[in-house]
């Protein structure tokens, strides 16, 4: 004998909740006020508590129902974003998408791929901006961000990660010549290092040191606003820096740059894409995240 769809219930369940009324979600859902209730009742067994304070005036939600109504709400949402992104997979998109990125990332690895992956779609309007400082989304109207590093806990925002990428401290040849390469933590302190500002790209650099992973401050001799600067800072011989491997790698095969303190910088760094918590997912971005992902499978993000 088959079962009871166990969504149906908790799908009732939510529109109850969100409108704050049986009777209203009976409406919406065009079946009868008793079925509402019936069908609540049945889930309130079989989760073993209760969902909502009711009496003739006031029905509100119990402090386990408020909990169970965010992680069922989420993953309702989840599923209307996905139905949305196949609904879409075969259609031609349209409107307007704005991606910020970091400086350098952004121009020199992801810039190519959003071009490749916005030729099918030419109704689709990009606003691409660039910035190596930490934004926020839900003010700046982002639809969707990539960013480096550990992300801030946040329930207004989802991310996808992307790629994991190796950090590099490399430094000109022209820089260590005249001041001589750093072999251990100790000797970074003596050096000149280029670093990222306050609202931009770090001030530290994560390092193992034996087994651990930490966190250390080298001396801010120069202080740079983006990574692309960074990295010609560098090439210049201003001094030290430690940057995602994307950003050097042409340089180090050429030479301009040269790795030093190579095992101790084997810390690696994540790379997420995130966008703003939304009940439906835009399609665009659903798109552009799921690209972005094929990508990153495939090293060209690497």
């Amino acid at each position: 004998m088959i079962g009871h769809d166990p969504l149906s219930g908790v799908s009732i369940f939510v529109s109850a909740a969100r409108l704050g009324s049986f009777t209203q979600a009976a409406e919406r859902l065009g079946i009868t006020k008793s079925a509402v209730g019936k069908s609540i009742a049945r889930l309130e067994e079989r989760l073993g508590f209760k969902l909502f304070h009711r009496t003739t005036r006031l029905m509100r939600l119990t402090g386990d129902g408020e909990a169970y109504l965010a992680a069922c709400a989420a993953a309702m949402d989840e599923i209307t974003a996905a139905q949305a992104a196949l609904s879409s997979s075969n259609r031609v998109l349209s409107g307007r998408l704005h991606i910020n990125m970091p400086v350098a990332f952004g121009r020199r690895v992801l810039l190519p791929i959003l071009i490749e992956i916005s030729r099918p779609h030419p109704g689709l309007s990009l606003t691409l901006t660039f910035t190596d400082a930490t934004s926020d989304l839900l003010q700046e109207d982002v639809d969707l961000a990539v960013r480096f590093g550990a992300l801030k806990d946040s329930g207004n925002l989802i991310a996808r990660h992307l790629v994991t990428q190796e950090r590099v401290i490399c430094a000109a040849p022209s820089y260590l010549q005249g001041h001589g390469e750093p072999m251990t933590l100790e000797d970074i302190r003596s050096h000149r290092c280029i670093v990222g500002s306050p609202k931009g790209p770090p001030l530290t650099w994560q390092v193992r040191d034996g087994e651990l992973e930490k966190r250390i401050t080298p001396p801010s001799t120069h202080q740079v606003g983006d990574g692309e600067a960074m990295v010609d800072a560098a090439i210049g011989g201003l001094g030290i820096c430690q940057v995602p491997i994307s950003l050097v790698r042409d340089h180090l095969e050429r030479g301009t740059l040269q790795r030093v303190l190579k095992d101790l910088s084997t810390v690696s760094v994540d790379i997420h894409a995130v966008w703003p918590r939304q009940a439906q997912l835009s399609p665009r971005v659903r798109y552009v995240v799921d690209q972005l992902v094929a990508a990153a499978a495939t090293g060209r993000l690497s």
